[in-house]
């Protein structure tokens, strides 16, 4: 048969070589042990030279080092609930690590809600905060997706609600179901997602038992498993491309052209951002003085220049009347500045007379 040569499509090959596993549940369920289970399984199946990474937000890693040593499996840890910790642990483990675990992966989405809300001083989020906020919370699923290695993310479980209606025509809030705990689209990034619970086992012994919520190779989906171990996995992990080429998709390819860079909500918040700090600038040079004086002049050219002497008012005007405010205060410096050195020019002017 022909080969058959396309613009943008070509014959199809797995390029999902890494492992990208999700688990989730309450406290207790096991998802800190299986996730080290499956790391020290998959180190020695791969025959990994470099070590397992731990981002640690709830000490978990402390109790499984005994696993990891006894297994002779090299195992580092940094603990952080930052999220920017998030970014640089998972550059970092691009360039150093074979596996690399996450736990808990909600508390670092609750550590960047609530940095931005501190930041931004509000006391609760309306549909433009999520619009900044989630295009944040993408860098690092994007990288997730992407990173050149082995990815155990665990999280907290957390309640679907929806609104169903009734036969009488009533509609109410009821749970529908359960997901990871987190910025509710990383759920689908994840090619493997596992919600473990405490359970008994016939009734008589506790067991932890993992329920296969999602598995992208359809081989595990909607099965359980008491006490789940790496090998409970492997029907997954043997269909991944292992150690061959990884590619989640062309980030290159998109469509940024046929927009505005700076109508998009991140590029405007950035935007917003440098002229805040221009504004604050521009008023420091016109009234630089920390005496009583200059900061009741400073205060009175926010009231002149946007009608409000609350800094945190301003932040949240309009950054077109924020970029007019600026530009009418700029305008006053150049005023200041042209008087100050015509003021100067007649100084010198008249020394040099009377000299």
């Amino acid at each position: 048969m022909t080969e058959q040569k396309f613009s943008l499509f070509k014959k199809a090959e797995s390029e999902s070589a890494y492992l990208k596993m999700g688990f989730y549940g309450s406290n207790g369920s096991g998802k800190t042990f299986t996730s080290a289970l499956v790391a020290i399984g998959l180190h020695k199946y791969i025959k990994a030279k470099k070590p397992v990474f731990f981002l640690d937000s709830e000490t978990g890693s402390d109790f499984v080092i005994p696993m990891f040593k006894e297994a002779k499996v090299d195992l580092f840890v940094a603990k952080s609930r930052s999220f920017s910790d998030l970014l640089d642990a998972t550059k970092e483990a691009g360039n150093s690590a074979s596996i690399m675990i996450c736990d808990s992966i909600s508390h670092f989405w609750d550590e960047l809600v609530e940095s931005y809300k501190k930041k931004k001083q509000l006391n609760r989020l309306y549909v433009q905060h999520w619009g900044e906020l989630k295009p944040m919370w993408r860098e690092f699923s994007t990288a997730y997706v992407h990173s050149g290695f082995h990815y155990i993310i665990c999280g907290r479980v957390g309640d679907v609600w929806e609104e169903i209606m009734d036969d009488e025509g009533v509609k109410e809030l009821k749970k529908t179901g359960t997901r990871m705990r987190t910025e509710k689209e990383l759920g689908y990034e994840p090619s493997l997602l596992v919600e473990m619970e405490i359970a008994r086992d016939n009734g008589k012994k506790w067991t932890h038992q993992a329920w296969i919520i999602k598995d992208r190779f359809n081989v595990l989906n909607f099965t359980s498993i008491n006490n789940p171990t790496f090998e409970s996995f492997l029907a997954h992990i043997t269909l991944l491309n292992l150690g061959g080429k990884h590619r989640a998709f062309d980030e290159k390819d998109n469509t940024q052209a046929l927009f505005n860079s700076d109508n998009t909500g991140y590029a405007r918040m950035k935007k917003r951002e440098q002229v805040l700090e221009e504004i604050k600038g521009a008023i420091a040079v016109l009234y630089p003085g920390q005496d009583t004086t200059s900061k009741t002049a400073r205060l009175e050219l926010m009231k002149e220049t946007f009608s409000t002497r609350s800094w945190t008012k301003i932040t949240d005007l309009k950054i077109e009347d924020l970029q007019a405010g600026l530009e009418s205060i700029e305008s006053m410096n150049e005023d200041k500045e042209k008087k100050e050195t015509k003021e100067k020019t007649d100084v010198e002017q008249s020394t040099s007379m009377g000299a």
